[in-house]
C-alpha cells in the first residue's frame, strides 16, 4: 500500500492553495520527521546550495536548519500551479543564538507523484538582516490568515 497526502495532482488553484497552507503549516511545526513524511522516500532537493535525496537525508538537513535558526516561523503563498506542480513564494524568520533577527525570502517549485508525495523541491533562499521591532511573522499563521498572500517586502 502506497503513502497519500491530498490533495492529489491534477491540482486546481483550491487544491493547490490547500497544498501550500499544509506545507506551511508542517514547516511551522519544526519537526524534521513530519515535514519529511509529506515527500516521497526517493525525493530530489536543491535548498540554495544543498542538494538532497531522500528523506533521511531531509530529516538530518532540518534537524540542522531548524537547531541553527531558532524562533522560525514562516508564510508559503501560492505563486502559480500546474497539473503537477506548483510555484511558491515564502518568508520566513528566524533568529541565530546571538538573538540576531533574519527575513529568509525564497522561491520554491515542487513537482508531485500521483499520491500527493513531493517528488522534487526547488529552493532559492537570499537573508536579510532585520531588528526585533521589524519583525512581522509570530509563530503559525491565525486561521483567519489562511490562504492570504504575504507581503511582497
Amino acid at each position: 500500500m502506497s503513502e497519500e497526502r491530498p490533495p492529489f495532482p491534477p491540482f486546481t488553484r483550491d487544491t493547490a492553495r490547500r497544498k501550500v497552507q499544509a506545507a506551511e503549516d508542517a514547516w511551522n511545526t519544526r519537526d524534521p520527521r513530519r515535514v519529511a513524511m509529506a515527500y516521497t522516500p526517493d525525493s530530489v532537493w536543491r535548498n540554495r546550495d544543498q542538494f538532497l535525496r531522500g528523506r533521511e537525508e531531509i530529516v538530518a538537513f532540518l534537524t540542522a536548519k531548524w537547531a541553527r535558526e531558532l524562533d522560525y516561523a514562516l508564510r508559503k503563498s501560492l505563486w502559480a500551479y500546474s497539473d503537477d506542480r506548483i510555484a511558491v513564494r515564502f518568508q520566513y524568520e528566524w533568529h541565530d543564538a546571538d538573538g540576531r533577527w533574519w527575513r529568509s525570502h525564497g522561491n520554491e517549485m515542487w513537482e508531485f507523484d500521483e499520491h500527493g508525495l513531493m517528488s522534487r523541491r526547488e529552493a532559492s533562499i537570499n537573508d536579510v538582516a532585520i531588528t526585533e521591532a521589524d519583525r512581522r511573522i509570530f509563530g503559525p499563521r491565525p486561521e483567519s490568515e489562511s490562504g492570504t498572500d504575504i507581503p511582497l517586502r
